[in-house]
């Protein structure tokens, strides 16, 4: 499950021109770098997977650049997670939240997928759940992944919660978020009500989402012989590979 895009840099006032004070050589003076501009052409090198290259531009963003500097670090740490370089990416997704006091959705969303790369689950669940509560209750697919590692504790009824939150979070726009209420409910024994998520994720994904189909056959083949067996057959989806975005 990789990361796909990065953030783009925060609008900047004009610099304020340097002005001639008595006893101090202009000339001398250093011109401070346009923090827009060094991401940008960042930004331009990551497009070209010139991840490497990104990383030096990123650097030369000084702390003083405001949101900018946070932005640099969430943005490094996306180069060396597509690096296949993921403690380091682990380390300047921290380093981007801690740049901005810990209120840092995106970077902590981030954050929670490389941990879960490394099978910490119990931190990437950490990770999601403050990506949630710093952005108000509105990160969907930080929502939905906590559903997943929810799901695999085998706490149904708290992951279909957590995919109905995703649900509504992303504007009904997540199928897979149906398919995987739909394997909640069923498991619950709710299969009238899991035959309904199947339909809508099959629907919303046009067939493309070849769990739902499988599981929509399997429901209403449960729905006239149920058996445990059968039950523990259901698919989830834990790919989010439509779901990133930038905030």
């Amino acid at each position: 499950m990789r990361l796909k895009t990065i953030q783009l840099a925060l609008p900047l006032p004009l610099l304020i021109a340097l002005l001639a004070l008595g006893g101090i050589n202009a000339a001398a003076q250093t011109i401070p770098i346009d923090s827009a501009a060094v991401i940008n052409r960042g930004n331009e090198r990551y497009s070209r997977a010139e991840y490497e290259a990104a990383i030096e531009e990123y650097r030369h963003i000084s702390r003083d650049a405001g949101k900018n500097y946070s932005v640099s670090l969430y943005n490094t740490g996306v180069c060396y997670y597509e690096l296949l370089r993921t403690k380091e990416a682990i380390d300047f997704y921290r380093r981007a939240v801690a740049a901005r006091q810990g209120n840092y959705p995106q970077a902590l969303y981030a954050l929670g997928v490389a941990l879960e790369d490394l099978g910490r689950l119990e931190d990437a669940r950490e990770a999601y759940k403050f990506a949630i509560d710093t952005s108000h209750c509105t990160h969907a697919a930080a929502t939905f992944r906590l559903g997943i590692l929810v799901a695999k504790q085998r706490d149904y009824k708290t992951a279909a919660s957590l995919f109905r939150k995703a649900i509504a979070r992303s504007g009904d726009q997540l199928p897979a978020s149906h398919n995987n209420l739909g394997v909640m409910l069923a498991r619950m024994g709710q299969l009238k009500d899991a035959e309904r998520e199947f339909d809508s994720a099959l629907r919303q994904s046009k067939g493309a989402i070849d769990e739902a189909a499988h599981n929509l056959k399997m429901c209403r083949t449960l729905l006239a012989t149920t058996t445990r067996a059968q039950l523990a057959s259901l698919r989830i989806i834990e790919t989010t590979a439509t779901m990133i975005y930038s905030r």
